[in-house]
């Protein structure tokens, strides 16, 4: 795989065949029977070449055979070392990225499925068996645990559950009324118990006062937790009197007093009301009142007891799913095992347990359905950049190929003039290739198991992981096969006929054959057919992964493209170079319009891999805008202050101590009355509300045009001049309001009344924008803050690049009701799925890679010239050449390809982007957890500048230093080998 070692000349033996081994002649045997002639093919007396590479040696009769010479690939790796190990460096770092990326891929798929789980809602990623509770019925612990273990061996796999945390009991369906005066009552209405009686208790609480609750289903007692007995004032031997079926009521005798152990996990997360109470407010329309949810732990021996209460009881059964053993493979079979529970076979065998009543009640569903929905938004995208940098890859490969036959060209060119067969030169190369690609694969995939193991799965083999191996065995295998037949199959088309040795090859052919030109058609309309139907059908392959390949398709036929009008504009240089003083600079254009370095491979490579870059780095930067643009739109402003609920007012003083903080460059304050009621001229329109938003104009149109959220000229809000206590009276001033478009559509073009908090006034809508920083989302109307009459700040804008911190320290010096939100932790709740991680660290892992495999294809394109522009340099320095000459002619002669490539490359992506942008959807990628709706209109698909000249130009610098260092060290070396004769021309 490099040149002949050089030695001095010496009588011709076959190929394979050691003067060293040769069997030594028998007395009195003719010179001519040493070496045979060379009209016998290559077959000597001495011993003939089989198929395999090794050397027979001929017998004389009476005599044992001679022993066998060295084989062939033995010989050959020998005689080039550093070739051998360059290979199986490339193959294996290829097969390793190649075995890696379905590990990669499977991962974080299988941590996304297990984080949609995890993260979610309790009631949600848990299965609950119910059926309701017949009014007096009884329930005993003993059979409702027995049906547990049972109904838990029926749930279908791969359906696990956590016994620890699996439960079972009675419990009320409707909040019952506390009877008692004694109960705290704020808005004058009773206290709502929840009731329940989940199994287990004492394994799940700690006791701080009393004792644990027994009794009976006629003497019902329980517990309650402490910071439910401090907002009751209950202590053990309280007594809590409760509607019943009958005109008694249910007395409740709370025996002690618990805290929650681990109030995180879903025994207590399924109904957080038993473990704290919560202020709510009654849903009247127009006096709502505020009471308090709370519960109490039912003993599972007075259980039965709710059956006689007015709550509407049932039994229930609650089995939390755990996730350890799931992988991306069981996303399926999880969906269809839900499917099945809820009324499929498994459905069946539970209601044989529950009775015709039961019911299965789950959310597992519902996440099932968004992981999918996501990893069927998002693969589709990253096999974009799967599919590139595997082109750049499998043509680098190539390049190497094509490399090693340029060396030894005169070698097989030789061994054909003597009559060796091209299925012999075939199988020869081959076994030298496979020699080294096999292992060095095997070496790759063992490497790609070791590092990319999964996350931890129960049961899962130690030595490959969770991730399933044959994906990465077969993209091994495919590298090494690559890698093993690329040069036997060059080779074998290159020598189909037989060719002169020393012809010169460093000429573009002017006109290009038939083969090429149809090949060439043919990638054309492939590529036209992708992008066609890419723009068609979206981002979905339905399994051709014909449009995931459409930038490689775009990319070779702007290589090929450039290919052939390359030496045009550099011969039409050459013309008036011919004027310039020295020959240095007319030289190395002409050497450049026609020098083999600018072939196919090395100018496909450097697009492909510019190519890849720009629409990675486009996918990657518009991801991150669309994230920016759903942050801020979420929070109005860099960060967001305003009441933890509804309508809370800011405390005197806090707008100046938070334009205070660090980072803080404005703070607005504004006014926000949510739910107003809008009226309409239409006596038919159902009822509609809005948020009414009261600001400075100046300050807050500032704001929207620097958010660009709804801007609008500060005039449009202009004062009508009758504001404050003094226009109490005067309702029929009307003032000029900013509206979304369907609040404008229900107030219509005439003044409508409005009936606000902040004061009772008409509106005319003067303008209608789509979104506005002061409301997340939805319809909006925005006035002037000096025209109402009743003023009461409730949010503050913060603009600037606000401390998190000290912003939180500033506004809780003021009040403890207040909520802080920044832009950028809203940003960052955007990317908590393992799913988007993933496929963003597997895009920017494809563009790493693609630099790279390109700065390999620029050395080996050096390489490949290297030893011709040696022997140029040897010859022109003859003639009088400098060696700072000879350094600029070689760097000078190295940079019109790749300025070529960087603009084809940069050309190419630029084409990419805009063609492609209709059908890929980045919502999922960017925006997977996001609010629906928001910031969906900011996620398109741009070309990035960035993306594009930082690569280009990238590549250019690293093909001149390359250059310059090779132009250094050859003129550094002696010119007398180079100029030996019968050297490579």
């Amino acid at each position: 795989m490099s040149d002949i070692p050089r030695e001095e000349p010496r009588p011709m033996q076959p190929a394979g065949e050691s003067p060293d081994h040769r069997p030594a002649p028998a007395a009195g045997e003719p010179e001519q029977a040493r070496t045979g002639t060379a009209g016998e093919s290559g077959r000597t007396r001495a011993g003939t070449a089989d198929e395999s590479g090794r050397t027979r040696t001929a017998a004389e009769p009476g005599k044992a055979p001679a022993r066998a010479v060295a084989p062939w690939v033995r010989t050959r790796l020998r005689a080039a070392p550093g070739a051998a190990a360059g290979l199986a460096l490339l193959v294996f770092v290829t097969a390793l990225l190649a075995a890696a990326l379905p590990r990669v891929v499977d991962a974080y798929e299988t941590e996304g499925l297990r984080h949609g789980i995890g993260t979610a809602p309790a009631h949600e990623s848990q299965l609950e068996i119910t059926y309701p509770m017949e009014q007096g019925a009884t329930v005993a612990p003993a059979s409702l645990r027995e049906d547990q273990e049972r109904l838990r061996r029926l749930l279908p796999a791969p359906l696990r559950t956590d016994p620890e945390q699996s439960a079972n009991g009675v419990r009320t369906m409707e909040p019952v009324h506390g009877l008692d005066p004694w109960l705290p009552a704020p808005g004058g209405e009773p206290v709502r118990f929840t009731l329940s009686s989940p199994s287990d208790p004492a394994a799940h609480t700690v006791l701080r006062q009393g004792r644990m609750g027994k009794g009976d289903p006629r003497r019902p007692e329980a517990v309650a937790t402490a910071a439910t007995a401090k907002v009751l004032g209950l202590k053990p031997g309280s007594v809590v009197h409760v509607p019943g079926i009958t005109a008694e009521p249910v007395a409740v005798t709370v025996t002690g007093i618990v805290e929650p152990r681990d109030p995180g996990r879903p025994y207590w997360e399924v109904d957080p009301v038993l473990s704290t109470p919560a202020l709510a407010m009654t849903d009247h329309p127009t006096e709502p009142k505020p009471y308090w949810q709370a519960g109490l732990l039912i003993a599972p021996e007075s259980g039965s007891a709710l059956a006689s209460t007015t709550g509407t009881p049932e039994v229930f059964w609650r089995f939390p799913v755990v996730t350890d053993h799931l992988t991306a493979q069981d996303a399926a079979p999880l969906a269809a095992a839900v499917d099945s529970a809820r009324g499929g076979p498994a459905s069946a065998e539970i209601r044989r347990v529950t009775g015709d009543t039961g019911a299965v009640a789950t959310g597992l569903d519902e996440i099932s359905a968004a992981y999918a929905a996501t990893k069927a938004a998002i693969s589709p995208v990253v096999a974009v950049a799967v599919f590139g940098i595997g082109a750049v890859a499998a043509v680098v490969v190539a390049m190497t190929g094509g490399l090693f036959l340029s060396r030894r060209d005169g070698e097989l060119t030789l061994l054909r003039a003597r009559g060796a067969s091209l299925p012999a030169i075939g199988l020869r190369l081959l076994g030298e290739t496979a020699a080294v690609a096999v292992p060095a694969a095997a070496l790759g995939l063992a490497a790609a198991v070791a590092l990319v193991r999964g996350p931890d799965t129960p049961g899962a083999p130690a030595l490959t992981g969770s991730a399933p191996l044959l994906p990465s065995v077969l993209g091994a295998a495919l590298v090494a096969l690559i890698a093993a037949l690329v040069l036997p199959v060059r080779a074998m088309l290159r020598h189909r006929a037989l060719r002169l040795h020393g012809a010169r090859e460093d000429l573009v052919d002017a006109r290009p054959s038939r083969r090429r030109t149809v090949a060439e058609l043919t990638l054309l309309v492939l590529a036209a057919g992708a992008i066609g139907s890419l723009r068609l059908r979206g981002t979905d392959d339905a399994g051709d992964h014909l449009v995931s390949a459409a930038p490689v398709f775009i990319g070779v036929i702007a290589a090929l493209v450039l290919v052939r009008i390359q030496p045009l504009p550099l011969r039409w240089l050459a013309r008036p170079a011919r004027r310039m003083r020295g020959a240095v600079g007319p030289l190395a254009i002409a050497r450049a319009a026609r020098s083999s370095a600018t072939g196919v491979l090395p100018l496909l490579t450097l697009v492909l891999a510019l190519t890849t870059a720009a629409f990675g780095g486009s996918v990657l930067a518009g991801v991150a805008e669309a994230r920016d643009r759903a942050a801020l739109l979420a929070t109005g402003a860099d960060a967001r202050i305003e009441g933890r609920t509804e309508g809370v007012p800011l405390p005197p003083g806090l707008t100046e101590a938070v334009r205070g903080a660090k980072g803080v460059r404005a703070a607005l304050p504004v006014q926000i009355e949510y739910g107003l009621a809008l009226p309409s001229p239409v006596v038919t329109d159902q009822p509609m509300s809005a948020p009414l938003v009261a600001v400075d104009p100046a300050a807050y149109a500032k704001l929207a045009r620097e958010t660009d959220n709804g801007a609008f000229p500060a005039e449009l809000l202009a004062s009508t001049g009758k504001g404050g206590r003094e226009a109490v009276g005067d309702t029929d001033r009307v003032l000029p309001a900013l509206a979304s478009p369907e609040v404008a559509a229900r107030l219509g073009d005439q003044p409508q009344r409005l009936n606000a908090a902040a004061g009772a006034f008409r509106v005319r809508v003067v303008a209608v924008r789509d979104s506005t920083p002061a409301v997340r989302g939805g319809d909006f109307l925005v006035v002037n803050a000096a025209d109402i009459t009743n003023r009461r700040e409730t949010a503050l804008l913060v603009s600037g690049a606000p401390d998190g911190a000290a912003l939180r320290t500033a506004v809780g010096a003021g009040s403890g009701e207040l909520a802080v939100t920044l832009s950028t932790e809203t940003r960052r709740s955007y990317v908590d799925s393992p799913l988007q991680s993933g496929a963003e660290g597997l895009y920017s892992a494809a563009i790493g890679a693609g630099a790279a495999y390109a700065v390999v294809a620029v050395l080996l394109s050096l390489t490949r010239s290297g030893p011709e522009r040696a022997t140029l340099l040897a010859r022109l320095r003859t003639m009088g050449l400098t060696r700072r000459q000879g350094r600029r002619l070689l760097g000078l002669e190295a940079l019109p390809p790749a300025v070529f490539a960087a603009l084809g490359g940069a050309l190419a992506g630029w084409a990419t982007v805009p063609l492609l942008a209709p059908g890929v959807d980045l919502h999922r990628l960017a925006l997977a957890t996001a609010a629906e709706g928001v910031g969906a209109s900011g996620v398109v698909l741009r070309a990035d500048p960035w993306s594009l000249l930082l690569p280009a130009v990238a590549v250019v610098l690293l093909t001149g230093a390359a250059a310059g260092i090779q132009a250094w060290w050859t003129g550094r070396r002696s010119s007398v080998k180079e100029l030996r004769a019968g050297d490579a021309r």
